[in-house]
């Protein structure tokens, strides 16, 4: 499957899902699939922002010998998001509006990554 039908696929099968997209640390998006709902958030410019907030993450869960960031979520008014880690370089995020299927949507990641690392190759 390409990187669009898998993100395609984790919108499709997570209720309230609203955008999932495979992006780099330099906030450059390899792939986004995007929904018509309306969340009154600026999705696109929020999942950019992900990649310096993952950035710095990860520099201060180093200093603090708390190992690698594999999977964090932050969880707003308006919209719920989970990153997933995918390699050094590359990170799966999907953004629900608040009363979506947060727990199908981990599970989705979770279960999408292996494949989309492997086409990161």
């Amino acid at each position: 499957m390409t990187f669009r039908e898998q993100l395609d696929h984790i919108l499709k099968q997570v209720e309230g899902a609203v955008a999932c997209s495979v992006m780099g640390l330099d906030g450059m998006s390899i792939e986004t699939r995007q929904t018509n709902q309306d969340t009154g958030a600026d999705i696109p410019s929020l999942i950019v922002e992900y990649g310096g907030l993952l950035s710095t993450m990860r520099k201060t869960m180093r200093a603090l010998e708390a190992g690698e960031v594999a999977e964090f979520s932050i969880n707003t008014e308006r919209i719920l998001t989970i990153v997933r880690m995918l390699n050094a370089e590359y990170f799966l995020v999907l953004a629900l509006r608040p009363e979506g299927n947060y727990g199908k949507g981990r599970y989705a990641l979770r279960i999408a990554a292996p494949e989309l690392k492997k086409q990161l190759e």
